[in-house]
């Protein structure tokens, strides 16, 4: 063998080493796999809060903009009714 293809046969070997230690090793591939799947949560976590943020704003705008947008928030969430008004509660067994 010439010493070229020696350096090359220990080279893949060193390699084939430093793979088989890294899968092996809790702090080297398995860990680096463990950090990938936390990064694709929190993106998306962060896309769905991204989405609430964006309704949350549209709610905004439309309660300072469109009084029968507010109207209907006081009414649903503070549970305000106008003078003479009845109201029945149904709810379902």
């Amino acid at each position: 063998m010439t010493a070229r293809r020696k350096f090359l046969v220990v080279a893949v070997g060193v390699a084939a080493a430093l793979s088989l230690v890294s899968v092996v090793d809790a702090n080297g591939f398995r860990r680096y796999l463990s950090l990938r799947q936390d990064v694709e949560s929190v993106q998306a976590r962060n896309r769905s809060l991204s989405a609430q943020n964006e309704a949350l704003r549209n709610e905004i705008a439309a309660l300072r903009k469109d009084p029968a947008a507010l109207e209907r928030a006081v009414r649903e969430e503070l549970g305000y009714v106008k003078p003479g008004e009845l109201v029945f509660h149904l709810e379902s067994p």
